[in-house]
Formats: C-alpha cells, sequence, structure tokens
C-alpha cells in the first residue's frame, strides 16, 4: 500500500532567480574539485522509502513543492497535500489516487498546524512568500511560518525535517555585501536573513534536520549534473526546480547520509554524474 504525504501550499518562490542575471564569466562557479550528480532513480529501493512512511509537504502547489510532490508520488509514496487554495490545488496537481487535499497555511500559528501534520513521520519544507505590497511577508513565511512548523513538530512529536531554503543567506559573513544576487534578494524584505534566522531556529530545535540550499531556481529541465557543497561554499549558480525536489526526496530516503547537515547545490554541464547519497555522505558538516 502506497505511504502517505502531506503537504501544505504557501506561495511560489523568488524569481527564477535573481541569480539569472549575473554575467556569464561572473556565473563560472569558482570551486574546489568536488562531487556532483543527477537523481539515480534507483538509489533508493522500496525498502529505503517504508523508513520514512508518511512526509508533510509544506509548500506543495509552489514551483519547487510540487515537484517535491510529483517525485514522492513516483517513489510510490501517499500525497496528502495541505494547501490555502483547495481548488488552485486541484488543478495543479497531479490527478492520482494516492493524493489527498487539505487545507492548511504555515501563518497561521502552531495548534492549526499540529493538526494538519500529526501522525506523519517528516516534513518537507518548500514554502516561499508571495510577493506583494507587503513589506513584512518574507517574514510571515520564509521566517515565522517556518518556526511554526517546526515548532507543531516538536508539540506532535515528528523528528525529521528537511527545509528548502537558499544560497547566500548567510552573504554577510561570507563577505557577499555587495554580490548582486544577495543585494537583489534582500531588496525582498530582507528574506535571506529572514530565511537564515529560520534555519538557525530549525538547528537549535533538536530536531533532525537537512537544510537544502540550491542556488538560482529555473523552470527548466535539467542541463547539468548536480553539485553539493558544505554550508557557505557556494555564491552563485542556479539549478533547476526538479534536481532541487529530486535532492530533498533523496534526504529522507538516505537519512544516515544526510541527517543534521546543511548543504548547497547548483548544477555544472562538466561536473561528475554520482547518486545523490554519495553526494550527501561527502559532506561534512562543521
Amino acid at each position: 500500500m502506497a505511504t502517505a504525504v502531506h503537504a501544505i501550499s504557501c506561495s511560489p518562490r523568488l524569481p527564477p532567480a535573481a541569480f539569472a542575471f549575473l554575467s556569464p564569466a561572473t556565473r563560472k562557479l569558482r570551486l574546489a574539485p568536488t562531487a556532483a550528480s543527477t537523481m539515480d532513480a534507483a538509489s533508493a529501493s522500496s525498502s529505503d522509502a517504508k523508513k520514512t512512511t508518511t512526509v508533510f509537504v509544506a509548500g506543495s502547489t509552489g514551483g519547487t513543492g510540487k515537484r517535491v510532490v510529483e517525485k514522492l508520488l513516483e517513489r510510490g509514496f501517499g500525497v496528502v497535500a495541505g494547501t490555502t487554495d483547495v481548488g488552485r490545488a486541484r488543478g495543479s496537481l497531479p490527478q492520482d489516487p494516492n493524493l489527498q487535499l487539505v487545507r492548511a497555511d504555515v501563518t497561521e500559528g502552531v495548534d492549526k498546524l499540529v493538526e494538519a501534520i500529526r501522525g506523519v513521520d517528516a516534513v518537507v519544507c518548500a514554502t516561499g512568500f508571495r510577493r506583494s505590497f507587503d513589506p513584512f511577508a518574507p517574514w510571515k513565511v520564509d521566517n515565522f511560518g517556518t518556526v511554526n512548523l517546526v515548532e507543531a513538530c516538536r508539540k506532535a512529536g515528528i523528528s525529521r525535517f528537511v527545509l528548502v531554503s537558499s544560497i547566500l543567506v548567510n552573504g554577510a559573513a561570507m563577505g557577499q555585501f555587495l554580490n548582486p544576487a544577495y543585494i537583489v534578494l534582500n531588496l525582498f524584505g530582507l528574506v535571506l536573513v529572514a530565511k537564515l534566522q529560520a534555519e538557525k531556529h530549525i538547528r537549535s530545535s533538536g530536531i533532525n534536520y537537512t537544510i537544502i540550499r540550491p542556488g538560482g531556481l529555473t523552470e527548466q529541465p535539467p542541463t547539468g549534473n548536480i553539485v553539493m557543497q558544505p554550508e557557505d561554499t557556494l555564491y552563485e549558480g542556479s539549478i533547476s526546480r526538479q534536481q532541487v525536489a529530486e535532492v530533498a526526496v533523496e534526504a529522507l530516503l538516505c537519512p544516515e547520509a544526510s541527517s543534521y547537515k546543511v548543504v548547497e547545490i547548483v548544477t555544472r554541464a562538466d561536473a561528475p554524474n554520482r547518486p545523490l547519497k554519495d553526494l550527501f555522505a561527502s559532506v561534512k558538516q562543521n
């Protein structure tokens, strides 16, 4: 029988990317030799998938969250998608007998979220604020919303949490004050600062976490292999949302390699193709 996955819908993430305007010379990654990969469909057996039987995906109708739901369905999980707009979710998510829809919102507080996630084994948070005239929108979703979800997990006894964040969240400490991407992204209500504070909360919560920091998100199909680096290493580059979703799902399938880690991911055409499990294992957490 298929396992169950719960998902919350929030808003779409930032435009594909505020990183995309960088010149070709700037986009060229200045990286130390590293491992890279595309998703290996055979990297986890069905018995691996059963290690986590239920997953709650926050941001299920967003650009990345939708793909997380699709990947989970492909891997044999059932999906219950929590959404602020059930009609929209019904029109945008796959028509699948293993998919159910439930209304939920990360900004509405801990207690309501507890009811939505009760009984699951893990959470994937792929939320992102909706651009608006509200200057506090990034903090309501990318900070307070994520904190609400973490606290709901603690209250409900859920101990596995995967967050999709962003590279450059710690750009100030990296000396990237003048990085165009850092400047542009923070024009949206200091969204990178909001994300970083949410990350800090997760890391101090006691929950078994994996924080995934992708580069600029693109809607296009993958054009290269995944490069995975430790935190505060990458400061430019992009990656397909599809590949980000693959990394998020793989984090659940290989907890022995991905737990309590912060990883940063982009793609490179010349990077070697290695299984994602090996990439996670290659990253040593500070």
